[in-house]
């Protein structure tokens, strides 16, 4: 009988992969599920993008293999977004590796610079791909403790044996507690990294959702010492809703981008040069303006339903957060957040996450999306209101 890799039975289905066939299953019966669980932006990306990806597409020379470290234009877009967005200069040429989205690059890094057996530091809670990807590769995984604020638990990681620890997996603005990005943690993190000679790979695609003056986008490549020892990947997907077009980026120290590009040659062949032109002129061209309303002032607002929400379910939150989503914590009556969770599924037809997907620190807790328009939060609102009344 044909069995499967022993590395399967190390992981288990994506939580949302299974759940979103249970709601679909509830919409096929008519229940009209309303999803406040995924963070797909719903809104579009600028027309200059679309324009330049339908112009490029009706051209006879644009369907070939494209480079797989990426078409200049992109990498110099991306160059330049760097510097204008958080003060740091990249060489296009060396510092850039444009993605299929982040997702695989977490692929490609743990490929690189991990071998079998090697530890890998992951959030608890935090983006449950971290492990996964991980343990497929064969990777030790160990998770280390983020405070009530989202930090890091410097404290705990300090006595942590980190002999072993070849990648840390950090994530600012955080997904899914909403903590900023601070300076303070990345320089910290950086001493870290220095001190017991790992790797930490920042993933930064957040920095802009509700992002302000006074909480501006910061990079983790902009602390000193950083660009030895650490990387940084970015996407569109968030900042510039373009979540389905899967255009990503690794950037930091030549010789780190060229080991990861090493592995990134044998696995892919390239993103379509369309999306590629599209992406860079995305970068270029969406104005501080288009930012300030799309990342920004319809967050706002969505922000402030999602709070209502949270208060009508009887969960608490910390102000300060940022990114799409709002992370709160679960009443003392329910036994865990799943029950919380499957009760607003099956009895006011709305779909949120509940946080012991993220980890054990995160099975008290429920997640919100921003991803939906003002009135099918506002209708969530009064379906938990029926029932919770």
């Amino acid at each position: 009988m044909i069995q499967p890799a022993d590395r399967i039975a190390s992981v288990s289905e994506y939580y949302f992969s299974r759940k979103l066939r249970e709601v679909a299953m509830m919409n096929d019966e008519g229940k009209n599920v309303i999803s406040l669980a995924i963070g797909s932006p719903d809104m579009p990306p600028s027309e200059a993008a679309v324009e330049t990806l339908c112009s490029v597409a009706h051209r006879s020379d644009s369907h070939g293999y494209q480079p797989t470290r990426g078409t200049r234009e992109l990498r110099e877009a991306i160059a330049r977004y760097y510097e204008r967005t958080y003060g740091v200069v990249l060489d296009a040429e060396t510092q850039v590796l444009p993605l299929i989205g982040s997702k695989e690059g977490i692929l490609h890094v743990t490929l690189a610079f991990v071998n079998p057996g090697d530890t890998v530091l992951v959030p608890d809670p935090g983006y449950p791909t971290y492990t996964s990807l991980s343990r497929l590769l064969g990777a030790r995984v160990v998770t280390y403790d983020l405070l009530p604020d989202g930090q890091p638990d410097f404290e705990g990681l300090e006595a942590m044996d980190l002999s072993s620890v070849k990648l840390m997996w950090t994530n600012y603005p955080h997904m899914p507690t909403g903590a900023p990005a601070k300076r303070e943690t990345y320089d910290r993190l950086v001493s870290l990294a220095q001190r017991n000679g790992f790797l930490i790979v920042n993933d930064n695609p957040y920095s802009r959702i509700l992002s302000s003056v006074d909480n501006p986008p910061l990079s983790i490549l902009s602390s000193p010492g950083a660009e030895d020892c650490c990387l940084e990947f970015n996407s569109l997907s968030k900042s510039h809703n373009m979540p389905g077009w899967r255009v990503g980026m690794c950037v930091g120290k030549p010789e780190l981008i060229a080991w990861t590009l090493k592995v990134k040659s044998n696995i892919d062949s390239g993103t379509f040069r369309g999306l590629q032109l599209a992406a860079a002129k995305a970068l270029d061209d969406n104005s501080e303006a288009w930012h300030e309303e799309y990342n920004y002032n319809v967050y706002v607002r969505r922000r402030a339903l999602a709070e209502d929400i949270m208060r009508a379910l009887g969960c608490t939150f910390h102000d300060g957060q940022v990114g799409m989503f709002l992370w709160g914590r679960i009443p003392d009556a329910y036994e865990d957040a799943e029950a919380l969770t499957e009760r607003v599924l099956h009895e006011a037809r709305v779909f949120i996450t509940p946080g012991f997907i993220f980890g054990k620190n995160g099975r008290r807790n429920v997640r919100i999306s921003l991803c939906a328009k003002e009135e099918q939060l506002k209708q969530a609102l009064e379906r938990i209101k029926e029932i919770w009344n």
